[in-house]
């Protein structure tokens, strides 16, 4: 798919083609179609994130955790499953997977949401370090910190879709 392909699209077409680069939130892709034509990935990649900051932070808060549990193996969107592959997370030892499971544990009991990392060109060592440094973050650091990586994630896959092209 093209990006001008996309911005011809109409808006049913457009949040189905987009609306699973946010994690379970399709009315973001639905909130940006309105403002179309975009120039560049970049800028159209930055008409979905102003929706996300404008949103009322309850809204923020359930897109955050839409995202699976890194390292789980609980069902989760095609695209979540590529990801954490690519990162080794579907290759855990037994150790590395009781390990991740403990973190994901302590760091949603802390920050009420799942821990979020765009993990691609990382490994599971670089995902251990960053969950165990970012459990000493502060609640409001953390969570604009998952926002952010969520952004990485939605880049990342918008990128992957104009590449299909």
């Amino acid at each position: 798919m093209t990006l001008d392909e996309l911005n011809r699209l109409p808006l049913e077409d457009f949040v189905e083609k987009v609306g699973w680069v946010f994690e379970g939130s399709p009315w973001i892709a639905q909130a940006a179609w309105e403002s179309r034509p975009w120039a560049s990935l970049e800028a159209l990649h930055q008409s979905l994130v102003r929706v996300v900051q404008r949103a009322p932070r309850e809204a923020q808060l359930a897109l955050i955790r839409a995202h699976p549990d890194l390292g789980s193996r609980t069902r989760m969107a095609e695209a979540s499953q590529a990801e954490q592959r690519g990162a080794g997370l579907d290759t855990l030892t037994p150790a590395e997977y009781e390990r991740i499971q403990v973190l994901n544990r302590a760091y949603t009991e802390r920050f009420g949401f799942p821990f979020i990392l765009a993990v691609r060109g990382k490994g599971k060592a670089e995902v251990f370090r960053a969950m165990e440094a970012r459990l000493e973050s502060d609640p409001e650091t953390e969570f604009q910190t998952a926002l952010s990586e969520v952004y990485k994630i939605a880049y990342f896959r918008l990128a992957d879709l104009l590449e299909r092209a």
